[in-house]
């Protein structure tokens, strides 16, 4: 403890021997000695000494002190937490867990820990312990009496024992063994570490007794406890034991269904099928059996003699016999299944992972692949991960699943923690996860947030990308054509949302081009001339849309290769891409796109001052419709088109964007791009519009607006005033005819109105 000297005339201070001192408050007189007593540092009074002095160059430093020990004051009280037991169990049982079920999951646990415990004690006192060659679980059900008893011949407990464990709530004995364990270097499988999930009884029992039987003692002890009381008794038991514990819980009315074998049979395959030891539950089976049908040899039998009557020969009938069932009680095993995630996956045949994949996740299709592994080092779990051979039927099976199935050591803990352990984008993998350090709570249904489950889910999304790469790479690319139609949407919303996996899930995409089917990024670029140095893409509905567009016609003249884009969300998922192999991803509906020929930009420059003119008028005619007009170089028939500008929506996202039911058109407005009009200097109509443009007339206005309108149509776009453009498409066509443009209802703008029918006119009368 350091001493604080607070100095006036006289020093005095409390402080413990050989402990050092600092000086506070002193005069100047007094501050210049501070440096020596600093120096200094210790003061050594010695243990039976009040005084001392510190000799400094300014003279000497008188110092009293009163030597203390760290104890606290006279006037501080120690306390213990007091706990009102009958509210605590209530809040245990009551709020930790969220199903009644979970009673028998945690009792089950605790038996298996039972076993493990006495066949490790059994490895140094095998005398003492007794016979361990059949330890195992048996569950009984009486629906009569309303009971239900869970046994086993694992450790057993001393009357101290249950004291302990039992009258000590949050006391654990399975912790207890485990850090006896530890000192011994020996590893486990043990389950308990919380000390309450027994008292889950309490869940579905108004009651609860525990029989228990130790090698230690010669005795069976009965623990005995009520719901809503805070106390609990012990005797010795009735009915003993050889060795073990037995557990019966007295039912509440609204747990009855626990006294049924089918309930508790469903039960224990959902949470622990896979426990290491026999599970038994006394239940029954229909057992066929042959026996004599005696009306129908009856009838056969008098069949026979009347035809012997009738002069036949007579026949000799023999017993027809049928099939009944008898109901036969018996110990059943409920636990057969193998957890083959334990085992190493050499050992593990394909057929063993579809027949597993079937059985825990209720499918009727083999997997289209599957991993399995196991993580050692800072923390441990064994995994298997399948992909599904086929998509849900229902979209919110996929919105929300429960596909990862978490166990503590065998143990079924939940399926729950799908947004914990895999990214919305792999929500289609399946799989089971096995790990013993998971940060679960005292109930095991809330997976806390820790740097074990950060670890668990980055290594189980690279266990899955890498499962998908072997199966992309395959020589046979039928099984992950499949998969990309049923999940190839999954990986797109994982390039929008992964960053740090972007660059693996880009391998992983696959799309249709103006020259194939299907393809990867890869093959594409592996397939590109030298001249070209970007990738390029557009988006549009379909495949035949696309091919069709306007965009495309210089591309198919150069006969160059373009990616497809025709789901929603494809261009949103290759903008966030936006490289590839180190090379741009182009959209072809923008602005300057770049063929790369060189040799043709000084012709570009003439043409384009050659049509300064029409391009100058054209803007004007249009207005705030197009940012600017300009020449382009990728048309090939069609006379013009819309382009947008690189840093705004394409028209295939502004059509997606404003679709959306909840979408803010306010918002939108800054969103889409500038249009840009590109015209096709070899189309006779803007031949034709660059001779009139120096004495441009009504109708080469007219014209100019509706090759506007036009593209708006061909780019992708939408016609936001459909009247007058069906109105300059009726004054072109009488035009063509050689006619005036006479409708009646006409207005001045040259807008069509419609005509109203009376009821003399009906045609129909």
């Amino acid at each position: 403890m350091a001493a604080t000297i607070s100095v006036h005339q006289k020093v005095s201070c409390s402080v413990r021997s050989n402990a050092p001192l600092r000086v506070r408050n002193a005069p100047h007189s007094i501050k210049c000695a501070r440096a020596s007593v600093l120096r200094s540092k210790t003061l050594n009074l010695g243990r039976s000494r009040t005084a001392g002095t510190v000799t400094t160059g300014r003279g000497v430093l008188s110092i009293s002190c009163a030597a203390t020990a760290d104890s606290p004051p006279a006037d501080e009280e120690t306390f213990e937490y007091q706990a009102e037991v009958t509210r605590l169990m209530d809040l245990i049982v009551n709020s930790l867990y969220s199903s009644k079920e979970i009673f028998l999951r945690e009792l089950v646990s605790n038996a298996s820990d039972a076993l493990d415990k006495v066949r490790f004690e059994s490895l140094t006192s095998s005398d003492e312990v007794g016979d361990t060659s059949n330890i195992e679980i048996k569950i009984k059900c009486d629906a009569e009496a309303k009971t239900l008893v869970i046994e086993d011949n694992g450790i057993g407990m001393t009357k101290e024992e249950l004291v302990d464990s039992l009258g000590t709530i949050a006391r654990s004995g399975t912790a207890k063994f485990m850090e006896a364990l530890k000192e011994r270097n020996e590893d486990s499988n043990l389950i308990g570490q919380f000390g309450v999930g027994f008292y889950s009884s309490f869940l579905v029992a108004d009651k609860v007794t525990v029989a228990s039987k130790s090698y230690k003692e010669d005795g069976t002890w009965q623990w005995e406890s009520a719901m809503g009381t805070s106390s609990y008794t012990i005797r010795e038991a009735e009915d003993p034991l050889e060795r073990g514990t037995r557990i019966t819980l007295y039912l509440k009315e609204e747990a009855e269904e626990f006294a049924t074998p089918s309930r508790i049979t469903g039960l224990v395959k959902t949470y622990s099928e896979f426990i290491s030891f026999p599970i038994k539950v006394w239940s029954s089976e229909s057992v066929p059996k042959q026996v004599i049908d005696e009306e129908a040899t009856k009838k056969a039998k008098e069949e026979a003699a009347a035809k012997a009557e009738e002069g036949a020969e007579p026949e000799e009938v023999a017993d027809i016999m049928k099939t009944e069932y008898d109901e036969v009680w018996d110990w059943q095993t409920q636990n057969d299944s193998a957890p083959i995630w334990v085992r190493s996956a050499k050992d593990v045949t394909t057929e063993e992972y579809a027949t597993f994949y079937k059985s825990a996740f209720k499918e009727f299709m083999d997997p289209a692949a599957q991993t399995h592994f196991s993580v050692e080092g800072d923390i441990e779990f064994k995994s298997i991960l399948f992909v599904p051979g086929m998509a849900p039927f229902e979209q919110q099976d996929m919105m929300r699943p429960k596909n990862i199935k978490l166990y503590v050591k065998r143990v079924f803990i939940s399926d729950e923690f799908d947004d914990d352990l895999m990214p919305r984008y792999l929500s289609f993998v399946k799989g089971v996860v096995d790990c013993a350090d998971l940060p679960l709570n005292v109930s095991r249904e809330i997976l806390q947030e820790s740097r074990t489950v950060r670890i668990m889910r980055k290594r189980l999304v690279r266990k899955s990308l890498d499962m998908l790469d072997d199966l992309a790479r395959a020589e046979d690319k039928e099984p992950y054509k499949q998969f990309f139609e049923n999940f190839g949407r999954n990986l797109k919303l994982g390039i929008i949302e992964d960053e740090p996996n972007r660059k693996a899930l880009s391998k992983l995409l696959r799309f249709n081009t103006s020259k194939r089917d299907v393809t990867s990024l890869e093959e594409y670029v592996a397939d590109m001339p030298e001249s070209q140095t970007t990738i390029y893409y557009l988006a549009a509905g379909s495949k035949d849309a696309a091919l069709n567009a306007p965009f495309m016609e210089g591309f198919k003249k150069r006969d160059l290769e373009v990616i497809f884009l025709t789901e929603p969300i494809d261009e949103v998922a290759i903008t966030n891409l936006g490289k590839f192999a180190d090379k741009d991803l182009v959209d072809i509906t923008k602005e300057d796109v770049d063929f790369g020929d060189d040799a043709e930009k000084e012709e570009e420059e003439a043409r384009e001052k050659e049509y300064e003119g029409l391009t100058t008028w054209m803007k004007e005619t249009l207005g705030e419709k197009v940012e600017k007009v300009v020449l382009s170089k990728r048309l090939g028939d069609s006379p013009c088109m819309l382009v947008t500008s690189k840093f705004g929506w394409s028209a295939n996202m502004e059509r997606i964007m404003t679709a959306q039911a909840m979408g803010d058109s306010k918002s939108l407005e800054y969103m889409k791009g500038r249009k840009i009009m590109e015209i096709n200097p070899d189309s006779p109509i803007i031949q034709s519009l660059k001779d009139k443009c120096s004495a441009p007339d009504d109708q080469s206005a007219q014209i100019c607006t509706l090759l506007f309108d036009t593209a708006l149509l061909t780019s992708g776009f939408v016609v936001e005033e459909p009247s007058e453009f069906a109105s300059r498409i009726f004054t072109l066509m009488n035009t063509a005819a050689g006619t005036e443009s006479k409708v009646s209802g006409e207005g001045a703008d040259g807008v069509v109105e419609p005509e109203v029918m009376g009821k003399d006119d009906d045609a129909w009368a």
